[in-house]
């Protein structure tokens, strides 16, 4: 690759297209041209509302799928709706270049093992994962805690216009306790309580975690084996954008993923595992 990383936009569905276009001045990269259409969460006027703003940006904006990925060195797969991730992955993974695959993994575990394997089978590197995972609160927490042994972790939970708004949503809450807790997760019980999602996570080991749906902002609190608390809040904004697109630019740079593929379907198996606890009632095992 040269200097500049020439990148290709999979999808105009979700914010984050434009917003991680607009972080990339003094990165390295360099959005090129990005794959725009309709998708169950953006209709056609929101899609030519955002196509405008992309092309204000310098970005060609098609609905060719081969014209996107045309003069590309790296992918970021950027569609709001996961059900399209095993799709779109399958086909930027033929092309050899590195890729980013932007929350969820996919909308189910089977869907998320099908693009690890892909990846495997074609040598593609990747990684996947919500911004929340670079929250600076966050790692400042789990660097003053040591090894927590539990974690209550809230944030919003925002409504799928279809499929599973846990999966959707509910990743970056669940993304947060991964990176805390680390892997290893069992069983996931959610139930509704006083109009509030909440889910609780064990761990074979006595880890425990709980989820809380909904807030309006993100935060949690971390304990330790001595029962030491240290509590984060997520300030208003989105400085994890920026974080997270500093390391998506390393990762296209060195081929080094920040976050290991056993880590993404972890979270992935909990969130699956979230989706049939809340259609079920019961404590459903985590299977990764």
């Amino acid at each position: 690759m040269s200097n500049e990383i020439k990148v290709a936009m999979i999808g105009l569905d979700t914010s984050h297209t434009e917003a991680f276009v607009r972080r990339m001045p003094g990165t390295g990269l360099r959005a090129t041209r990005c794959l725009a259409f309709e998708t169950p969460f953006q209709d056609a006027k929101g899609i030519a509302e955002r196509t405008k703003t992309m092309k204000e940006l310098g970005v060609e904006v098609t609905t060719e799928f081969d014209r996107a990925v045309g003069d590309c060195d790296a992918v970021m797969i950027e569609l709001n709706d996961p059900a399209l991730h095993l799709e779109y992955f399958r086909r930027c993974a033929a092309l050899g270049k590195p890729v980013f695959l932007d929350k969820p993994l996919a909308d189910s575990l089977a869907s998320g093992r099908e693009i690890a394997a892909t990846a495997e089978k074609h040598g593609t590197k990747w990684f996947s994962c919500s911004p929340l995972r670079c929250e600076t609160t966050l790692l400042d927490a789990i660097e003053k805690i040591g090894t927590p042994r539990e974690a209550t972790m809230w944030g919003v939970l925002g409504q799928a216009p279809t499929g599973s708004s846990l999966i959707w949503y509910g990743v970056h809450v669940f993304e947060m306790i991964e990176r805390a807790l680390g892997p290893g997760a069992q069983t996931v019980q959610v139930a509704i309580e006083n109009d509030a999602t909440r889910a609780t996570v064990t761990y074979e080991d006595g880890r425990r975690a709980r989820a809380e749906f909904p807030s309006k902002s993100y935060g949690g609190v971390l304990r330790n084996a001595g029962g030491t608390e240290v509590r984060f809040d997520v300030p208003p904004g989105s400085a994890f954008y920026d974080e997270l697109v500093k390391q998506v630019a390393e990762f296209f740079r060195t081929g080094t993923p920040p976050v290991g593929s056993s880590d993404a379907i972890e979270v992935m198996g909990m969130l699956d595992a979230a989706e049939r606890s809340f259609q079920s009632g019961r404590e459903e095992p985590v299977s990764v």
